[in-house]
């Protein structure tokens, strides 16, 4: 799975942050030096991930029964459309084509999007809410390496991911029927090795040395301690 991401010629050095939504400062910045991946591996990588996300939240609806349920649904997809659009401007903006920059990571990404589907359908709504939510923070905290791109890049990551109803949708399941509670659980917690190889293998190189090791861990360790707080915030054991 390493070997998922293709980079390009990077910057000699790059600095990472890791915030939660709606934290004004004091983020922790840890240098990763030659560690980050290239910007156009960064877009692409946001880009198609978002399209993904999109996907799989569009294909949710039909088999949804409540219309309440679809509207959900239906805007979350919208929310990631927007992101991927908004990647995708940005990418065009610096001159690139967007196809080109995210064609190395479809047959990757789809992979680890068919790994993380659920058998039914609201284990691939917790999907989503779990793996869309670790990989937005931990591209936000790439994008501080990036300058006015980044910054850019980080406004669109940023932006409503209109996920709340999906939580809520999950909540009340588990509160109709106790056994969602440990199935979910113990999905939830299936989830985070997979998104986290993503988010490990989109640095370089693809096996660390001890020294690179204490400098990613921190915001690894800031990435599960988020999960956490998703998981909690439905009532499931991380």
């Amino acid at each position: 799975m390493a070997r998922w991401f293709f980079q390009r010629t990077r910057p000699a050095a790059r600095t990472l942050s890791l915030r939660s939504r709606g934290d004004a400062g004091g983020a922790r910045r840890v240098d990763f030096e030659a560690l980050a991946p290239d910007v156009d591996t960064f877009l692409g990588q946001a880009a198609y991930l978002q399209l993904g996300y999109f996907e799989t939240l569009s294909a949710l609806i039909a088999p949804t029964p409540e219309l309440a349920q679809k509207e959900s649904l239906s805007l979350a997809a919208g929310a990631a459309l927007l992101k991927h659009r908004g990647l995708v401007r940005l990418i065009r903006d610096r001159g690139d084509d967007a196809l080109e920059i995210m064609l190395p990571f479809r047959e990757q990404l789809d992979a680890f999007r068919r790994a993380t589907h659920g058998a039914r359908p609201l284990e691939t709504m917790l999907s989503v809410h779990i793996t869309a939510g670790m990989l937005d923070d931990f591209y936000l905290a790439l994008a501080s390496s990036y300058g006015e791109t980044g910054r850019e890049a980080a406004g669109i990551l940023g932006a409503a991911d209109d996920r709340q109803a999906i939580q809520d949708m999950i909540v009340a399941a588990i509160a109709s029927d106790e056994e969602w509670r440990s199935l979910l659980a113990l999905w939830g917690r299936r989830l985070v090795g997979d998104t986290l190889l993503v988010a490990r293998a989109a640095l370089r190189p693809s096996i660390l040395d001890e020294a690179d090791e204490k400098k990613v861990e921190p915001v690894f360790t800031d990435l599960l301690a988020a999960h956490s707080r998703r998981m909690g915030a439905m009532g499931l054991d991380a």
